[in-house]
């Protein structure tokens, strides 16, 4: 079968000055070091938080201090997997070898037709 695997990657950035700095430099390393290791495939986004007192939307991108904390989420297609923890596991394995020391959490797993 294949899927769809998203995993969601928290990025940590020194000596930023904006939230839109610490986005493009975020979405710029975590691009950087996929390339590295073949996986230019995988499609890197900005993650989105949900405000506590409306309940919109926004781009998980935090500064404070000069430190940025940017949310991404990357996409990656696993073609041929037992199962959905099959496909999980290829896909942690192979964005875990390019983000080493960066957690990496599964957001979404669909399964997709070919």
């Amino acid at each position: 079968m294949n899927y769809l695997v998203v995993l969601e990657v928290p990025i940590v950035l020194k000596n930023v000055g904006s939230r839109d700095d610490a986005t493009n430099i975020a979405i710029s390393t975590v691009g950087k070091k996929l390339k590295k290791v073949n996986l230019e495939y995988v499609k890197i986004e900005i993650g989105a938080s949900q405000c506590p007192k409306c309940s919109g939307l926004f781009n998980s991108a935090f500064v404070v201090g000069k430190i940025g904390l940017v949310g991404i989420y990357l996409s990656m297609k696993v073609f041929t997997a037992e199962n959905k923890t099959h496909a999980e596991n290829i896909a942690k394995s192979a964005i875990g070898r390019a983000l080493k020391d960066v957690p990496l959490k599964t957001f979404d797993i669909t399964p997709i037709k070919r």
